[in-house]
């Protein structure tokens, strides 16, 4: 009966040519062991090498003998194997998956696991990544009052570990670059939804930013703009004083642009001019507000949704009168009615057929 022979690891790291590799080889091997803290690969004919914990990215799967491609640390270590690593080919391989996944326009699903001031930071098979603020849909798109870069990125951190749809747009293994929209991959979704809207539809919508010519309005994904002039039949001054961040809202369609929608509030209610008028007729004399004061005459409000004008020429026989002069803002005056334009939405008013 023949005698069995036991090869020890001392022996196979005896008889290991590591000399032979090079810093940055990629070789073939087979797992021998997996251990908590390390894995032993025969890298035959070179011998054998070890990959330590953190370089064990990936390793979570191996198996005895199981067959896989490493990457060379350290040819020969003191004690005489190679040092190994899984991390460059993990990377290798998930530049491999992306560019597939580039390359046909898949939409995939990324988390962030930080944010800067521009946007995004991604990782994803091993590489990372960017999704830049300007590729964001308007549903996550940060809208601050004034572009403050700190509430920006406040905003941004909120979205860390939530998943988001995005298609990758630039990649580059060479450069390391690799950039992902998440406008690109709702876009066909989003021509889907345009489609289906029309000039007059009321639609739902949640108000993602307040600024000082009107509200953005996420609509299902797809943003909105309520201007400054379509948000009250009253004269808005300022925004913040009728909608909030957050506030959900119905609104119409008053305009369908490339890839906004154009939105009123007011128009989700009967007009109040249109009342208010019918208390006012020609040659009354009415009592009013000056609002706006201008080179060519002065606004003024006679009733909370009426506001009407005073042409200069109808200020003062002295025909190089200076509005500012006569007027001062918010001062009440009265005015005797001239015209009613029903149609145009206008009223003319004197100031100086008042003195007559």
């Amino acid at each position: 009966m023949s005698k069995t022979t036991t090869i020890t690891m001392d022996d196979l790291l005896k008889s290991s040519p590591v000399g032979q590799l090079k810093a940055g080889d990629m070789v073939d091997g087979k797992v021998l062991s997996v251990k908590k803290h390390e894995v032993w690969i025969d890298i035959s004919p070179f011998g054998i090498g070890v990959v330590m914990q953190k370089d064990l990215q990936g390793a979570g799967s191996l198996e005895v003998g199981q067959d896989i491609s490493i990457n060379v640390i350290d040819p020969e270590m003191d004690e005489g194997y190679a040092l190994l690593s899984m991390k460059r080919v993990e990377k290798d391989r998930g530049w491999d998956e992306l560019q597939k996944v580039y390359d046909n326009s898949e939409i995939i699903e990324v988390m962030s696991y930080d944010a800067n001031r521009g946007g995004l930071l991604v990782e994803l098979e091993g590489v990372r990544g960017f999704l830049p603020v300007s590729q964001l849909a308007a549903g996550h798109y940060p809208r601050v009052v004034g572009a403050d870069k700190d509430e920006i990125l406040q905003k941004l951190n909120q979205l860390n570990n939530k998943p988001i749809s995005v298609k990758i747009i630039d990649i580059s293994r060479k450069d390391n670059k690799l950039i992902f929209s998440e406008k690109e991959a709702v876009k066909d979704n989003m021509q889907d939804r345009f489609a289906k809207l029309k000039v007059g539809d009321v639609v739902e919508g949640v108000v993602t930013g307040v600024i000082d010519f009107g509200a953005f309005v996420n609509v299902d994904g797809i943003e909105g703009l309520i201007h400054i002039s379509e948000i009250s039949w009253e004269r808005v001054e300022d925004p913040r004083k009728y909608i909030k961040v957050g506030q959900e809202v119905k609104a119409k369609i008053i305009a369908i642009d490339k890839d906004r929608l154009s939105l009123s509030l007011k128009q989700m209610q009967e007009d109040p001019w249109i009342q208010e008028v019918k208390a006012f007729k020609k040659g009354d004399t009415v009592e009013g507000k000056v609002t706006r004061i201008t080179p060519f005459g002065a606004f003024v409000q006679i009733s909370p949704s009426v506001e009407a004008l005073v042409h200069v020429s109808e200020m003062s026989d002295d025909n190089s009168i200076d509005p500012e002069k006569i007027f001062q803002l918010n001062e009440s005056k009265k005015f005797k009615i001239l015209e009613i334009d029903l149609d145009g939405r206008k009223i003319a008013l004197s100031l100086k057929d008042t003195k007559k």
